[in-house]
């Protein structure tokens, strides 16, 4: 992993396309989970798990 000019870690080796996925998924959840399956050092399988909050 090396840092950006800011500081923040940028992962490499991970394919844009897999990032995106990500990045869609974390901006449009408020509550869930995203777990990423891995296989052979490369991402194969991306879930959401979105959640719903019920208030009284």
């Amino acid at each position: 992993m090396t840092t950006d000019d800011n500081g923040i870690a940028q992962p490499s080796g991970v394919p844009d396309a897999a990032l995106g996925v990500v990045a869609e998924a974390l901006a449009r959840l408020r509550y869930g989970a995203v777990n990423l399956v891995i296989h052979d050092g490369k991402v194969v399988q991306i879930d959401v798990t979105d959640r719903k909050r019920l208030t009284n």
